[in-house]
């Protein structure tokens, strides 16, 4: 049971690997008109608050300008390295809960029944204990490659680490309730998509 169902809203959390089409997949949900909250929108408002940016500064001191985070620098240090990795997102993530939750009530206040919760670090940020259901997008390795090479223009070892540094698609898949495998074209990712938006409907009786 999620977190939020005693509050009559229900959270549903999309998850997924780099590549695979999670943002894809949360845009076809807002096109059927499910409100979303997007935690990597959230994630890049914090790299402004300068609480967050005195933190990070502490750890990892070239990765922080006056004002702002450097966000290639950063991934180019913590990506690479688990513990690093792990010390960056115990800062960030309390930032991150804060802003979700705040996010959800007013979503409640307004009278939405549920909402959609896109946060590609769903499982290790323990959002997941507040979803009434999960949805895990996974996709082939070389797939994920290219979409992540075409999607932020960085060297392929770059994107081989930061893949490598994910969870696999078995973690994924006995974490979720649907997991939605994005190996084809949009118009199958558009058609799997859908088939879990009706099950959903039906589920929750929306």
């Amino acid at each position: 049971m999620g977190l939020f169902e005693s509050d009559n809203i229900r959270v549903i959390g999309l998850t997924g690997q780099s590549g695979a089409g999670k943002s894809t997949v949360s845009r076809f949900f807002l096109d059927e008109g499910f409100p979303t909250i997007n935690a990597d929108e959230i994630s890049h408002s914090v790299s402004y608050d300068q609480g967050f940016l005195a933190e990070v500064r502490r750890l990892y001191p070239d990765c922080v300008t006056d004002t702002d985070l450097d966000r290639q620098k950063l991934a180019g240090i913590v990506f690479c390295d688990s513990e690093k990795l792990k010390a960056y997102t115990n800062i960030i993530f309390p930032y991150i809960t804060r802003e979700v939750f705040r996010r959800i009530e007013s979503f409640r206040a307004s009278g939405e029944r549920l909402v959609l919760l896109d946060a590609p670090t769903l499982f290790e940020s323990g959002l997941d204990d507040i979803c009434s259901s999960v949805i895990s997008v996974i996709a082939p390795m070389e797939l994920k490659i290219k979409r992540v090479l075409e999607r932020d223009g960085i060297p392929v070892e770059m994107a081989r680490s930061r893949l490598g540094s994910q969870k696999s698609d078995d973690m994924f898949i006995s974490r979720s309730r649907f997991t939605i495998v994005n190996n084809s074209d949009i118009d199958s990712l558009r058609e799997k998509t859908l088939s879990v938006i009706e099950e959903l409907r039906r589920i929750y009786d929306l």
